[in-house]
């Protein structure tokens, strides 16, 4: 759902600062391959020394491995580079059968109960409305979007604006907005390097991921090692995969 702005238009916008913008905040996916681990320190000038040095020797306490009491395993430090959005253009359109509410009422009621009652509501022409073809739940911003079978009912319903939604003994004043359907028509991407964190490539599985996560962190926060203050470390170990989550830094 996009957020509600209230806006005047007196005539042409020719300033591009007077113009509205919709703000991103960046959820960015990323996979990560087996024998890899990522480390984000508390400073980037750490980053960058670790960076620097490109290839590091672990020292790791093998209790676990029969053989050896000390055993040192090589990593190689790789900078993390992850594409952002720099523009996005999204084509709206208003669609002729639907309506999105909002304003809903926080009851002790499940959310099928809740769309149970807003069909039900809906469906009766002596509130405005008819049969309901559909009915979703917005989880992102706590509204429905119902669809209805015939054209001209959610228009209607639209110029009203807020009804009265009776529940139990209540009543509740909910609001009738249109439903927008947004397809992205130009999406552009610029590179931008994580400045805290680092990708660690080549780590053996020798240890279990528990210890082996340890151990690198015990390695990279060792100012002696070039390390500093560690903030996040997440190991894949040899054989298996996973997914890193970089959010925007507001640290």
């Amino acid at each position: 759902a996009l957020p509600e702005k209230k806006m005047i238009f007196k005539g042409l916008t020719t300033n591009k600062e007077d113009m509205n913008k919709l703000m991103l905040t960046p959820l960015i996916h990323c996979p990560l391959p087996g024998g890899s681990a990522l480390i984000t320190f508390e400073e980037a000038e750490v980053a960058q020394r670790i960076l620097e040095m490109k290839e590091h020797t672990v020292e790791l306490s093998c209790g676990e491995l029969e053989e050896l009491d000390q055993c040192r395993v090589r990593v190689q430090a790789v900078p993390v580079d992850i594409l952002l959005p720099s523009a996005l253009e999204i084509k709206l359109t208003q669609s002729s059968r639907s309506i999105l509410v909002s304003d809903l009422p926080s009851l002790d009621i499940s959310k099928e109960a809740l769309l149970d009652k807003l069909e039900l509501f809906f469906s009766k022409t002596k509130n405005g409305g008819s049969e309901v073809e559909s009915r979703e739940f917005l989880e992102d911003s706590h509204q429905v979007v119902l669809t209805f079978t015939q054209d001209g009912v959610a228009e209607s319903l639209i110029e009203r604006g807020h009804i009265q939604l009776p529940i139990g003994k209540g009543k509740y004043n909910i609001k009738i907005s249109p439903y927008m359907s947004g397809d992205i028509c130009n999406l552009q991407l610029q590179p931008s390097r994580c400045p805290r964190t680092v990708l660690l490539l080549g780590i053996p599985d020798v240890l279990s991921e528990e210890s082996m996560r340890d151990a690198l962190e015990i390695h990279f926060q060792k100012a002696s090692r070039g390390g500093g203050e560690v903030d996040a470390l997440a190991y894949v170990p040899a054989g298996r995969t996973g997914v890193a989550v970089f959010v925007e830094d507001t640290g």
